[in-house]
């Protein structure tokens, strides 16, 4: 009998023209907590949803104790004995701990009348927590535990559907430092029960604690699955596995000149829970990267310089003023503008029409005395937007959604240019992008350095060093590297960025 648990075989999941998974593999023994890491696009969250049944792949076997299994849905695997924990679960807040984890199995009995039996509810719950000794109050509401609480909650819900593989996606996201050592003790306790678990981070401090394996995945495959010595992970080697590229031909000509001109300044910036400490200046004529993988606190820091999140701590200053930004329209006001890294949900309307996208951050552009639309203004002032960004389109009264990932990107950079920002701040600024519309929005970020400030929020380090002429990483909420881009490297970025801090 084989000694593993999972094995996945020739894996291949295609989105149209895109292969996510190319012939991937990946093996998981009983009572092992396998470390699954990767940069951001590298096919390890389309594996786990493979794995999960939420896609159903085009080629490849799955393996469950040596026997081979279908699984084209989320009951599926529920039934194969594979649960996923993500981060930050959602549960019904007013619901107590029991209710949440028996959520959709509240009766033995099954149809229309079949009663919510608490009691049994509870019952059980009390018998999880023999089996899986823990502090933890079953009868309070969610909204009364703390976040590392709730995740033992989202455990339990999983292993009281006898579940003995465990996915656990980013789980120490929206943990303290003494919350993640209390998920550690579960972790390690569901080991010696013989759970195997797949562990999805970036933080390789954590994979040097708690796992026994790691598998590093790059374009979609398996390139190396290596074991895990306490402390004596070598993080330069794990960097170079996981990137094992150069940067692409597709970035303009960094800046000539050295710019003495701060026109945004950041300090002492802090979100609790999510970073503290940021203070940065982004200067006319260059453009600040600021990179960092996800759960480090980057999509919080664009958000909170953008007023849709509200700092706890620290100011904002436009050309030397502190400046309120307190919301979106106050931003816009100061002259701040966020192309957002979720473009369909944060940074357009997608039924509506390009012209209506384009003129919408700014309507009093538009607007006459008595605050009607102008629409000869209207016109006149979107088609100039689609000229100078080469938006292709048929027209401007084209819906959004039916443009290309790249088009509609434009049509967001182009509401910022509409109000005349003197910050432009691009998080995530070309994620579904194909290389090509990369190339095109790389020389509009470049073109607006030239008389604004442009700060690149992102993920993907080579983007950042692609791009910026000065560069920051963020791990953990805090910063960790601060200096020149042509005085640092891939590896360099990546291993400030996966390191403890």
């Amino acid at each position: 009998m084989s000694d593993y648990r999972l094995e996945m075989r020739g894996i291949v999941k295609e989105f149209s023209s895109l292969r996510a998974l190319n012939n991937a593999s990946f093996k998981l023994k009983k009572g092992e907590v396998h470390a699954l890491l990767g940069i951001n696009g590298a096919g390890k969250s389309t594996l786990i949803k493979v794995l999960s049944g939420v896609y159903q792949r085009e080629e490849g076997d799955v393996l469950i104790d040596d026997k081979e299994v279908e699984i084209n849905s989320p009951n599926d695997a529920i039934k194969a004995g594979i649960a996923t924990v993500y981060q930050d679960p959602q549960m019904i807040t007013s619901f107590t701990g029991y209710e949440n984890i028996f959520l959709g199995c509240e009766s033995e009995k099954k149809g229309a009348f079949a009663r919510f039996n608490k009691k049994e509810m509870r019952k059980k719950g009390k018998e999880l927590l023999k089996e899986f000794p823990l502090e933890i109050d079953l009868d309070k509401p969610i909204f009364k535990l703390s976040a590392v609480e709730k995740e033992i909650i989202a455990v339990l819900r999983a292993l009281s559907k006898r579940s003995n593989i465990l996915i656990l996606d980013e789980p120490t996201s929206i943990l303290t430092e003494k919350e993640k050592h209390i998920l550690f003790d579960l972790v390690n306790m569901l080991k010696k029960k013989g759970v195997s678990i797949i562990y999805i981070t970036h933080h390789l401090d954590e994979v040097s604690e708690i796992c026994d394996t790691m598998t590093i995945f790059r374009n979609g495959e398996n390139v190396a699955t290596l074991p895990v010595q306490k402390g004596m992970i070598n993080t330069e080697y794990i960097a170079e596995l996981m990137l094992g590229k150069k940067l692409e031909a597709i970035y303009p000509p960094k800046a000539v000149l050295k710019s003495e001109t701060s026109i945004l300044e950041v300090k002492e910036l802090e979100l609790e829970s999510k970073f503290e400490n940021i203070s940065f200046t982004a200067k006319k004529g260059e453009i600040l990267g600021i990179f960092g993988l996800v759960g480090s606190g980057i999509d919080e820091l664009s958000k909170v310089l953008f007023g849709a999140m509200l700092k706890s701590n620290g100011n904002i200053l436009i050309n030397g003023n502190k400046v309120n930004v307190s919301s979106p329209d106050k931003a816009i006001y100061n002259g701040i503008f966020l192309v957002p890294g979720d473009r369909r949900h944060e940074g357009q309307i997608g039924d509506q029409t390009i012209s209506t996208n384009l003129t919408l951050s700014k309507l009093e552009k538009i607007t006459n005395k008595i605050n009607l639309v102008n629409t000869k203004q209207e016109v006149m002032e979107s088609k100039e937007l689609v000229n100078k960004l080469q938006i292709a389109t048929t027209g401007i009264d084209k819906k959004v959604r039916l443009l290309s990932g790249g088009n509609q990107q434009k049509v967001v950079i182009g509401k910022g240019l509409f109000t005349d920002a003197k910050v432009y701040i691009f998080a995530e600024p070309t994620v579904g992008v194909d290389v090509g519309a990369k190339a095109g929005i790389y020389e509009i970020m470049r073109e607006l350095s030239k008389d604004s400030a442009v700060v690149v929020i992102s993920s993907d380090c080579e983007e950042v060093l692609g791009m910026a002429d000065r560069i920051m990483v963020v791990n953990q909420g805090r910063i960790s590297l601060e200096c020149m881009a042509g005085d640092t490297n891939l590896n360099n970025m990546l291993v400030h960025a996966i390191s403890a801090s």
